[in-house]
């Protein structure tokens, strides 16, 4: 069987590539990238670049630049 995402909106702002970091987006001293976010399964790295995403349900979740432009267009 195969199965299509529901057309669902997000919101979602991207880790600039230098200077200030985002609301959620800390630095991270013990991460060799130096950034973390904290998710539903606890603390992953983010690079700059790299997307947050707001879920349907108020959740955030990062995801490559690549991922991003292939899943997701501009509303």
């Amino acid at each position: 069987m195969k199965y299509r995402k529901k057309p669902v909106v997000i919101e979602a702002v991207q880790v600039p590539m230098s200077g200030i970091v985002l609301e959620g987006v800390y630095l991270d001293e013990t991460s060799g990238i130096g950034l973390s976010i904290n998710i539903l399964e606890g603390k992953h790295e983010v690079t700059r670049g790299d997307w947050i995403i707001t879920g349907v349900k108020g959740e955030k979740y990062p995801c490559k630049p690549d991922i991003f432009e292939m899943t997701y267009e501009l509303v």
